[in-house]
């Protein structure tokens, strides 16, 4: 079966365009299912109005269909809890200059 570190490693290929820094260091992922042959992913967005949004969910479903017996991918997105920067890893704080 897949590993979620693998997941989180082709989600890590992700970018957020506006921001430069990789959607799982961004805290957009909040939770990660991983069935047979089935990924079912919640997120986020930066905001609603967010002009990426549909790029980063299409870029993911091609990411996660590249995987190993991943035929389907399931994205939810979700305004609950709101992203905010305090969701940042420490990675992305140090790359965006937040301390």
């Amino acid at each position: 079966m897949l590993e979620q570190e693998t997941v989180y490693d082709a989600l890590k290929q992700i970018i957020d365009p506006e921001v430069g820094i990789n959607i799982v260091d961004m805290g957009l992922i909040y939770d990660l299912e991983i069935g047979d042959q089935k990924i079912d992913l919640t997120m986020t967005l930066t905001s609603p109005a967010c002009p990426a949004g549909p790029m980063i969910l299409t870029q993911i479903d091609n990411q996660l269909k590249t995987l190993e017996n991943v035929e389907d991918v399931d994205i939810r997105v979700v305004w609950s809890p709101p992203w905010t920067p305090d969701m940042l890893s420490e990675d992305a704080k140090d790359q965006l200059g937040i301390f």
